[in-house]
C-alpha cells in the first residue's frame, strides 16, 4: 500500500481541499484513479499545465515532482504552492541542482514519467537513460558539454536490476569519465521488489494491485511476470475473476506504493 510520500501527500491533499474552495492539481496527485476521482469530487481540479491555473489561486504540487521553471512560474504569476512532492523526490532535485555546476547528469528512468522530467530539469546539463539505445546519444551530448565528469541518480520507482544494467554499460563505454553514482531508488520500491521477486517463486498466482499508470505497479508486475508462471494485474476487486483464482492454492497479493488500503482489503 501507501508508502510514506504517497500517504504524505493524499493527507495533506485531502486537508487542504477540505479547507479550500477551487483548488488545483497539477497532473495526477499520485497515480492511482480512485484516489484522484475521490479528491475531484471534493472540489479538487486536476490540470495539465500551469497556465491552466488563474492568479491568486492555490495549486498543488504532485508526489511525482515538478520541473524547476514551473515553479518561477507560480511565483511570478502569484500563484499559491501547496508542494505534496515526495520529500526523498525534493532531496534528489537539491542533489541534482548542487552538483551540475561540475558535471553531467544522467537520470537513469523512464523518458516521460513526470518524476524522471522533474529531476532532469534541476540541472543545466542532463539527459534521461531508459534503455542501452539511450547510452551512446547521451554520451555524446556529454562529450560536446565539455565536462568529464558524470552524474547518475534514478527515479526512485525504477527496476533496481535495469538501473545496475544500464550503469554497467554507461562505465564500460566511459571509461574516460569520472562516474559518481547515486543509486536513489527509494526503499519502499527496493523492499517491494526484493520481497516480490522472492516470493514470486513459491506460489501458484500473483496479484499485482495499482494503477495503470504507476510506475513502480509495473515493475512489480514484470518481476513477478519472471518468476511465476501466473499473474495478473488490477486495479480494483471488479477486475478479479473469482473463479479463475479458485483454481490456486497459494496465492500471494502484492500491492503498489499508490494502491489506498480499501483497495487492497476490497480485493483480500
Amino acid at each position: 500500500g501507501f508508502c510514506y510520500g504517497v500517504k504524505n501527500a493524499v493527507e495533506k491533499a485531502n486537508e487542504s481541499v477540505e479547507k479550500n474552495k477551487n483548488i488545483y492539481c497539477l497532473g495526477e496527485l499520485v497515480h492511482n484513479k480512485q484516489v484522484v476521482e475521490s479528491l475531484e469530487q471534493k472540489g479538487m481540479i486536476t490540470v495539465n499545465d500551469i497556465s491552466e491555473v488563474k492568479s491568486g489561486c492555490k495549486v498543488i504540487f504532485r508526489a511525482h515532482g515538478i520541473s524547476k521553471n514551473v515553479y518561477k512560474y507560480a511565483e511570478e504569476n502569484k500563484i499559491e504552492i501547496i508542494d505534496l512532492t515526495c520529500p526523498s523526490v525534493l532531496e534528489i532535485h537539491k542533489k541534482v541542482e548542487s552538483c551540475s555546476d561540475d558535471g553531467f547528469v544522467f537520470i537513469i528512468g523512464e523518458k516521460y514519467h513526470p518524476e524522471s522530467i522533474a529531476t532532469a530539469s534541476f540541472a543545466d546539463n542532463s539527459f534521461i537513460i531508459e534503455n542501452e539505445d539511450d547510452i551512446e546519444l547521451a554520451l555524446e551530448k556529454v562529450k560536446k558539454s565539455g565536462f568529464n565528469k558524470i552524474y547518475i541518480f534514478a527515479q526512485t520507482t525504477f527496476s533496481m536490476e535495469k538501473f545496475d544494467v544500464l550503469v554497467n554499460k554507461i562505465k564500460s563505454l566511459a571509461e574516460e569519465c569520472e562516474l559518481i553514482v547515486n543509486k536513489t531508488i527509494c526503499n519502499a520500491t527496493k523492499l517491494r521488489q526484493e520481497e516480490t521477486e522472492k516470493i514470486a517463486k513459491e506460489v501458484e498466482l500473483m496479484i499485482i494491485i495499482g494503477g495503470k499508470n504507476s510506475a513502480n505497479t509495473k515493475k512489480l508486475y514484470d518481476i513477478s511476470v519472471k518468476n511465476c508462471e501466473n499473474v495478473i494485474l488490477v486495479q480494483t476487486k471488479d477486475n478479479i475473476d473469482l473463479n479463475n483464482v479458485h483454481r490456486f492454492n497459494k496465492i500471494v497479493i502484492m500491492a503498489g506504493a499508490s494502491t489506498p488500503e480499501k483497495s487492497i482489503n476490497d480485493i483480500i
